[in-house]
Order: structure tokens, then C-alpha cells, then sequence
């Protein structure tokens, strides 16, 4: 029923002009659509009061699995720019949005179309994927926002868009962004000292990979055989076997993964949980999180079970 209801929705919506932001005289904010909180974060923090940005996707959903929505649908419409994540994550309801809204600015190709897996280095590219493998990306790990090197990048990346966009204030974009530059390099220097190099963790998806490389530790197994598959009795059961000798710090999850799995295993192997906020504002975050405060509670959620095991 809810899917009939978005397809006349689409239909109403598809036959109206794209609304633009009226651009007499002063300059308008440039309005920015952005499918995931973080990217939100990152585009306000280079946008500040010359951008106004609108999410899509709330900080509590998984984003593997979002619906589109008429809501979705009009903010698209009404989209100067809009930034998603890429790699396959938003396969399931972008397209369908981006099509539906006639919005020429943002259609694929345009300028206004910014794929943020462009900007980065993308780890876990396998041409040869398919779905009989799991919920796997051919293109890549799409978990790239928990890289402070990969912010980086995609703070670049959406400068160099929002000045093309507004050239009236791309000197304004450009400060922000050697303001953001420098934040990074301050905490990163703060996070690597919270001491994760050369630890080993079990987690229960392929979410944490881009944190590894960069913080220098080590995924050494997954609750997961492949991505988005339940575990069997004795894939369990043969992880578990393995945990006692590796001795893992930790098992990393986030809040929309099942928890039965992950507190069995806790049990039979005396291996703590750490529940990782998966995106800006997730968990206790609240609305005002950005993206640095989430990676503070990142690092931080990681490095403080590591320690009470002695790791």
C-alpha cells in the first residue's frame, strides 16, 4: 500500500517544474540536499550560512535499507545540489528520485550531481562481486566516513562544487575549508593517540574497514560470513573457536545489527560489545552532532573496552 501511495505521489510531482531558489539581487542560499547525516555535517561545516542543507535519511536507519518517500521526492525537487555517498548505498531509492523530480540541476552528469565516493580512496573494489556473494558493493567498501582522510577529500571535493555553484562566494568556501583542514590534523593527532594500533577486533559487518587502515588495527573476523547474511550454528560456533585463540579486543557493532548473535558470542567467549554510532547523530548524538563529535564517540566507545581487556 505505502508503495502505490509513492508512485502517485510520483506521478503528481513529476509533472511540476523544479522549484529554484529565488537568486534577485542578494544571493540566495544554495540549497543542498544530502542522503546521510554525515555528509550533512561535512556540507555545513564548508557551507556554513551560505548553504542550507536538508537530510534525507535519518541518523537511526540503516542505510542498506531506505524507502523512498514523497518527502524525499520534494526535497530533491527543490535541490540546487544534491551530494549522496555512492558506491551502491542509495541504489535502492535515489535513482528513482533523482529521475522523478525533473530537476535539471542535479540530474546525472550535471554539476549538480555530486557522488562523494569520487573524492576518496575507495578500499574493497571487487569487479567480479554479485549478489550471490551478499550485500556486497562491486565498487567498493561504501563506509568511507569513518576515514579522516577520506573527509578530507570530500570536503575538498564539495568546495571546489559549492564554488562552482556560488563563485560570488567561493573565497568563503575556500576558508572554510583550510578551517576544516586543520581540524582534522588537530584531531587526528588526538585520535591516534588514543593508542588502537595493533589491536584486533571481531565485528559483525564490513563497516569498520576504513577505521582500521587509518587507526591502524586490524578486523580479524566477522559475525557475518558475507555482508548480509546470517550467520549459520556453525559458522558461530567456528568463530567462536577462533576468538579464543586470537583473543580479539573487542567485538564492534552498530545499533541496527541483531543483537542476539553478538551477545551469544559476548557470552561463550568473554569478549566485550562495543556499539559504534554508525553516522552523525546516531545513538546519543542528538541533532546537533557533528561530524568530528561523532568520531570522538568512534574512537573513544573503541579504545575504552580495549583498555579494560588490556589490549
Amino acid at each position: 500500500m505505502k508503495r502505490i501511495v509513492f508512485v502517485w505521489c510520483l506521478l503528481l510531482f513529476s509533472f511540476a517544474a523544479p522549484v529554484r531558489a529565488a537568486r534577485s539581487g542578494q544571493v540566495a542560499a544554495l540549497n543542498i540536499v544530502a542522503t546521510l547525516p554525515w555528509i550533512g555535517s561535512v556540507a555545513r561545516d564548508i557551507g556554513k550560512d551560505k548553504v542550507e542543507v536538508k537530510v534525507l535519511v535519518r541518523p537511526s536507519l540503516d542505510p542498506h535499507f531506505i524507502q523512498p518517500k514523497p518527502s524525499m521526492l520534494l526535497a530533491v525537487r527543490r535541490a540546487d545540489i544534491l551530494i549522496y555517498n555512492g558506491l551502491g548505498l542509495e541504489a535502492g531509492y535515489l535513482p528513482v528520485l533523482v529521475e522523478a523530480s525533473r530537476n535539471r540541476l542535479v540530474a546525472t552528469g550535471r554539476p549538480g550531481n555530486i557522488d562523494a565516493s569520487k573524492f576518496v580512496e575507495v578500499i574493497g573494489f571487487d569487479d567480479k562481486a554479485d549478489r550471490s556473494m551478499g550485500d556486497v558493493h562491486p565498487g567498493g567498501n561504501p563506509h568511507y566516513h569513518f576515514s579522516p582522510s577520506n573527509i578530507l577529500r570530500v570536503a575538498e571535493g564539495l568546495t571546489a562544487a559549492f564554488a562552482l555553484a556560488d563563485p560570488v562566494n567561493a573565497g568563503f568556501f575556500r576558508d572554510n575549508l583550510e578551517l576544516f583542514r586543520a581540524r582534522i590534523t588537530e584531531k587526528r593527532r588526538e585520535w591516534e593517540g588514543f593508542g588502537l594500533e595493533g589491536k584486533n577486533f571481531i565485528a559483525f559487518h564490513k563497516l569498520f574497514e576504513y577505521l582500521a587502515r587509518d587507526f591502524g588495527f586490524e578486523i580479524t573476523g566477522y559475525i557475518e560470513p558475507r555482508p548480509g547474511v546470517p550467520p549459520s550454528s556453525a559458522y558461530i560456533q567456528g568463530l567462536v573457536e577462533a576468538m579464543k585463540v586470537s583473543r580479539p579486543a573487542a567485538i564492534l557493532t552498530a545499533s541496527y545489527y541483531g543483537p542476539r548473535q553478538v551477545q551469544w558470542l559476548a557470552r561463550e567467549t568473554g569478549i566485550g560489545v562495543v556499539e559504534v554510532p554508525h553516522d552523525v547523530g546516531a545513538g546519543l548524538g542528538g541533532a546537533g552532532e557533528d561530524w568530528f563529535g561523532f568520531m570522538d564517540r568512534v574512537i573513544r566507545a573503541i579504545r575504552s573496552l580495549s583498555l579494560l581487556v588490556g589490549q
